[in-house]
């Protein structure tokens, strides 16, 4: 008996201390504002104690967070646990063995949860270098307060759109305008219409360079044009001139005067909020050319949660990101203190707990539900992003022609994509 005893005593304490042993202590880094700090650390604490390890927080604001991560990364020194920006994973992981690949955890992490689409931005080279946190995609928001006032239906078409634009001045002067895109949103224009007439994103994933043909860019950009010379959007000089005002900060969008824009899902609320008393912001689909090969939605993740090719504690970490994404402990901390998430089970939860307002599930259901390319984070290298605004921005002044625009694009673009993978 007392041998017995002693034998389960000591296999008692062996699983004790096997117990013991499987205790990580991890690192984690992201950034963010106040909100996303103190949810992300409770989060941490909640999933750490569940799973039996300690996780040790690292976070910044915005800036220079990438310049942070760029050399942990470069020393090997970086967190086991990583939200990384979409557009960082061909930074870091070009080949896909900069991150681990998390389908080597499917048994700890509930892939399920999101759909091969969303897996499929999130991979590089075919290994998954990071979980989606939230999708978003740019939809088109209209004042349909504005549209009213004007006796004209909110837009579903881009020839709706423009037929609108001599009845929304009508109605309120010369200086009204239905829609807007200045900048970044005038690229963004651009982008859906080239991508809609070919069915191809921007870059061809298979050669890394530009998709589109020089005579397939440049109708792209006299479309442009056309909405600036039909009066439907603001020129570039003429919004430059007053200032380049964020939208979501001008007056004239305020009270109502502008009538609608092309902006991401997520932020309904930023440009919804400003709107002056009894004017509706409301989500529609995408807008299409006739022809459309597309509907060439721009979806993306907005972050992902990464895990260190480094570090030596990948099962532990793996543990404590299927928690915070599908577990009801990291769920209920983290909340939608980074957009409405990707997760089924984190969005299903949080829906029925009425954590999520429902305009923003409606306009994320545009972006879900919309056909097109997968979009390469590539979109967004700054290089690439810099030549095509910059040569947009000579062609909305004049200084160039639609066909010499689309050539200095696709040229400077490829070159910097060649500097890139060199």
């Amino acid at each position: 008996m007392k041998l017995t005893k002693l034998l389960l005593g000591t296999a008692l304490a062996s699983s004790s201390l096997a117990g013991a042993a499987a205790a990580e202590e991890l690192r984690m880094s992201w950034w963010g504002g106040d909100s996303r700090h103190e949810a992300t650390q409770a989060a941490l604490i909640a999933c750490g104690e569940k799973h039996g390890h300690t996780i040790n927080p690292e976070f910044t604001g915005w800036s220079g967070h990438l310049e942070k991560v760029t050399t942990q990364i470069a020393g090997g020194t970086e967190a086991d646990i990583m939200q990384i920006n979409w557009p960082w994973l061909p930074l870091f992981s070009a080949n896909g063995d900069g991150f681990a690949d998390l389908r080597e955890f499917s048994d700890t992490i509930d892939l399920s949860n999101w759909t091969d689409a969303q897996l499929e931005a999130a991979s590089m080279a075919g290994k998954l270098n990071g979980l989606p946190l939230s999708t978003t995609g740019r939809v088109f928001m209209f004042n349909k307060t504005m549209f009213d006032k004007a006796g004209v239906a909110v837009p579903t078409t881009w020839e709706e759109l423009k037929a609108s634009a001599p009845k929304v001045k009508e109605a309120m002067g010369e200086k009204a305008y239905p829609f807007y895109a200045t900048g970044l949103d005038a690229l963004l224009i651009v982008s859906l219409v080239a991508t809609q007439n070919t069915g191809k994103d921007l870059i061809d994933p298979e050669t890394m360079q530009v998709a589109w043909s020089q005579n397939e860019l440049a109708a792209a950009i006299s479309f442009y044009q056309e909405l600036v010379d039909s009066g439907v959007i603001q020129s570039w000089k003429e919004a430059a001139s007053e200032g380049n005002i964020a939208l979501h900060e001008n007056a004239n969008w305020s009270k109502g005067t502008i009538g609608g824009a092309y902006q991401w899902d997520s932020t309904y609320f930023k440009y919804a909020d400003p709107l002056e008393e009894g004017q509706e912001l409301v989500p529609v689909e995408l807008l299409t050319v006739d022809g459309a090969k597309t509907g060439g939605v721009y979806r993306k993740p907005s972050m992902v949660f990464s895990i260190s090719a480094n570090s030596e504690k990948q099962q532990a970490a793996a543990e404590i990101v299927n928690c915070l994404l599908n577990e009801e402990e990291g769920i209920d901390a983290l909340g939608t203190t980074r957009g409405l998430p990707a997760s089924s089970a984190a969005s299903g939860k949080l829906q029925a707990d009425g954590a999520i307002e429902p305009v923003l599930v409606e306009s994320n259901k545009i972006v879900m539900d919309s056909e097109g390319p997968n979009v390469s984070p590539l979109n967004e290298h700054p290089e690439v992003r810099g030549i095509f605004t910059d040569t947009l921005e000579l062609f909305a002044y004049g200084e160039i022609d639609a066909q010499t625009a689309a050539e200095e694009i696709i040229l400077g673009v490829n070159e910097a994509l060649e500097d890139f993978q060199s």
